[in-house]
């Protein structure tokens, strides 16, 4: 089985681990979280970050971020060695949900399984008016503006 190691911006790791952990309370001990505080040197997270993947135990090990480029995904980038952790950057609830799903399957499935199911989560969501309102019809240009 697989661990998985959120790090994000605070408090948004601890918070994502809760809501995974109420669809599957049974995966506390598969889930960590690391919320990267202000003002904190990215050494002091990187010994957390240690700790929490240690405290893990787990033989392999996923290791999800917020946002590329930012303070945490440079403190996960050197935690990751590419063969026993990988990182994937953007985590939202519909990735961490699908990659708790399927926690059991190879750490290269995983993150394939954790990607698809970050990209499918996020949909549109159409709007319809009640049924007593009519819609107002949109147009690139409203007839009153005047092109130049």
């Amino acid at each position: 089985m697989n661990g998985i190691l959120i790090i994000a911006h605070a408090p948004l790791a601890s918070a994502l681990r809760k809501c995974v952990l109420h669809v599957f309370p049974d995966a506390a001990d598969a889930v960590s979280a690391l919320d990267v505080m202000p003002n904190v040197p990215p050494e002091e997270s990187l010994a957390q970050a240690r700790m929490l993947m240690a405290q893990l135990g787990t033989p392999q090990t996923l290791v999800v971020t917020d946002v590329f480029g930012a303070t945490p995904c440079n403190v996960a980038s050197k935690l990751v060695d590419g063969i026993r952790s990988r990182l994937i950057a953007g985590a939202n609830l519909p990735m961490l949900l699908r990659t708790v799903s399927y926690r059991h399957e190879s750490l290269e499935a995983l993150v394939t399984r954790a990607v698809a199911g970050a990209t499918q989560g996020v949909i549109q969501v159409a709007i319809t008016a009640p049924h007593h309102q009519v819609r107002r019809q949109t147009h690139d240009q409203d007839h009153r503006d005047h092109q130049q």
